[in-house]
C-alpha cells in the first residue's frame, strides 16, 4: 500500500471502491486494520486471521495479524473496504478475526446493532455478509432482525436451527429442523 493511498484511507474513510495499484484489492496486500469485512477485486471476502509463533527456548509467544482471501465470495460487492461508520454502526469491531454467526440467535449487543436501521440501510455489504452466513446456518437474517425488534423469542427459537443427531422420521438424514418453540 503506497503512502498516499495510506493517508488517503485514513483521511476520508473509504467506503466503496478502492483502487490499489494496478491489481484492485487483494486481501493479502491489505494492512490488517482494513481487512475484516473488505472485498477483493475478485469477489473474495477478506478475513483477519491470527498465527501464532513460539519463540525458541522460551515461553513468550507472539501473535500476528496476516489478512487472507476466503472462500466465501461477496455476491455484489467487489473492490470494498468497509468504512469505519459501517463497521461501528453494525456492532463489529474492525480487528475481527473470521467470519462467526454466534452472536445472531442471541438478544445481544450486536445483534441489535446489526439490526439497526443505520446497519441494515447504509451499511449493504455487511448486510449481505451475514445475510449469506445466517443462511449458512439455516437461518434467514430479516426474520431474525424482526424477531429481535419485537423481542419475539418463540421466532428467534423458531429461527435458529437445531442440530439433528440421527435424523426425523420422513427427512433425509442430515436434513434441518428447528427446535421447537417454549410455551
Amino acid at each position: 500500500m503506497t503512502v498516499s493511498l495510506a493517508i488517503l484511507v485514513a483521511l476520508f474513510g473509504v467506503q466503496s471502491v478502492l483502487a490499489i495499484g494496478e491489481g484492485g484489492v487483494e486481501c493479502e496486500k491489505l494492512p490488517v486494520e482494513l481487512c475484516a469485512f473488505a472485498v477483493s477485486s475478485s469477489g473474495s471476502r477478506c478475513v483477519l486471521e491470527k498465527k501464532y509463533s513460539f519463540a525458541a527456548g522460551t515461553h513468550e509467544i507472539s501473535v500476528q495479524y496476516q489478512c487472507q482471501s476466503s472462500g466465501v465470495m461477496a455476491e455484489k460487492m467487489m473492490e470494498w473496504i468497509e468504512s469505519d461508520e459501517c463497521v461501528q454502526a453494525c456492532g463489529l469491531q474492525r480487528m475481527c478475526v473470521g467470519m462467526s454467526t454466534d452472536d445472531l440467535s442471541a438478544y445481544s449487543h450486536f445483534t441489535s446493532k446489526l439490526c439497526s436501521d443505520k446497519c441494515q440501510n447504509s451499511c449493504p455489504n455487511v448486510v449481505d455478509l451475514y445475510l449469506n452466513l445466517a443462511a449458512g446456518e439455516g437461518m434467514y437474517l430479516p426474520h431474525l432482525c424482526e424477531a429481535h425488534k419485537t423481542r419475539s423469542r418463540r421466532m428467534m427459537y423458531q429461527t435458529a436451527p437445531a442440530p439433528i443427531a440421527g435424523g426425523l422420521k420422513g427427512y433425509p438424514l442430515g436434513a434441518e429442523a428447528y427446535a421447537p418453540a417454549p410455551y
